[in-house]
């Protein structure tokens, strides 16, 4: 590898654009009023925070008021699932999901068993793909939500999540999507996948961290996450943070044309085939057959360790699964779920492009694996 670093971790976290910058910079210098003041300083903000909501609901097809400012996309998916659950336990208690969904979903599962939730997991077929008469099987009199993420972040399989929508609301309950990978890569049309609540988390789309949102469809019965005052409408309490309003607002106004992505595509996929070409057997790619994310590539180096790998490659981000939990040296749950065997699936990197990789980049890391896979196996 050369000297230079390469950043192929899209996925975990992305660069703030410039023009997200510019968009925020006079909330850190001018105006500091709080949005729910009635005077002069209120004004601005609260006028910045609304054009921002705007921003979002556009992006995503939706209603201003449908969205709701979180602090990210783990807020957004226990707001959607504990939300739901308090506000409609009295008809169900159950609840449905996939086996490949991110643990800010899992985790709030987990939680809500504790307070009698009955969750039933679909399993994913060898794509990662959650096929939707798994979903119609499962579901009961007594569902109320059935959630299942967009696409995957780890090996990029996009859901047919309009399909499952559809299914849930023939059975009477709600659909969640957490869709923090898919915006800005791909359309997220909140009407064409017919789902009742979506997250959004914002450091994955060249906002800053510490911001998301979740769109409620007008209708919806919610209880809120956060009590106090009546920010958010009622939903979520807490003085809102404009600063990173405006930059989400500002992100997903330049993410509306998905300007960029079908060159890296391109990218991804001559990445793809020239690992296959060098390396042979040695290399597999996860869900290649499958509808996926435009720059997401979950690679096999078997037989290898997938941080060993990364480790050989110091110039390299890049991980060996999900970026939030990729820690442990065990099979990531996402790959075990896929039915891929231990020795494959333990030598898997995620490389997650993005609108400014290069060829020339993606040559540097080829040109780096080739000397150092032979010493590591």
């Amino acid at each position: 590898m050369p000297s230079a670093r390469i950043y192929l971790d899209f996925n975990a976290s992305t660069p703030l654009a410039p023009e997200v910058v510019e968009a925020m910079r006079p909330f850190l210098t001018e105006h500091f009023g709080n949005p729910s003041s009635q005077h002069w300083a209120g004004a601005p903000a609260r006028a910045a925070v609304e054009r921002a909501r705007t921003q979002v609901a556009g992006l995503l097809g939706a209603w201003p008021d449908e969205i709701v400012f979180t602090s990210g996309g783990t807020e957004a998916n226990n707001h959607a699932l504990q939300g739901t659950f308090l506000a409609h336990r009295e008809r169900g208690r159950h609840l449905i999901t996939s086996a490949v969904e991110h643990p800010a979903v899992v985790r709030p599962l987990e939680h809500l068993r504790t307070l009698g939730a009955e969750v039933t997991v679909v399993g994913v077929d060898r794509r990662g793909r959650v096929d939707p008469e798994a979903v119609r099987r499962a579901l009961r009199p007594d569902t109320i939500l059935v959630s299942v993420m967009h696409a995957n972040n780890e090996v990029g399989t996009v859901q047919p999540i309009a399909e499952i929508a559809r299914l849930a609301r023939a059975a009477g309950a709600l659909c969640h999507t957490d869709a923090a990978q898919s915006v800005g890569k791909i359309p997220v049309r909140v009407d064409e996948l017919g789902v009742d609540l979506l997250s959004v988390a914002g450091h994955k789309l060249h906002a800053p961290k510490g911001v998301g949102a979740l769109y409620v469809r007008r209708g919806t019965r919610l209880a809120p996450f956060l009590l106090g005052a009546g920010h958010e409408s009622g939903r979520r309490a807490g003085t809102e943070s404009v600063l990173l309003d405006v930059g989400l607002g500002a992100a997903c106004e330049l993410a509306g044309p998905l300007a960029g992505m079908e060159p890296v595509r391109a990218l991804r996929d001559w990445f793809e085939e020239a690992l296959v070409q060098r390396f042979g057997d040695l290399v597999t790619v996860n869900g290649a057959r499958a509808e996926r994310l435009p720059n997401t590539s979950s690679v096999n180096f078997v037989g290898r360790s997938g941080a060993a790998v990364l480790a050989a490659l110091p110039e390299l981000a890049a991980s060996t699964g999900s970026a939030c939990h990729s820690g442990a040296i065990e099979l990531s749950a996402v790959l075990a779920a896929m039915g891929v065997a231990p020795r494959v699936g333990m030598g898997a990197v995620r490389f997650s492009l993005g609108r400014t990789t290069t060829r020339e980049e993606l040559e540097a890391v080829l040109a780096g694996l080739e000397r150092t896979l032979p010493a590591l196996g």
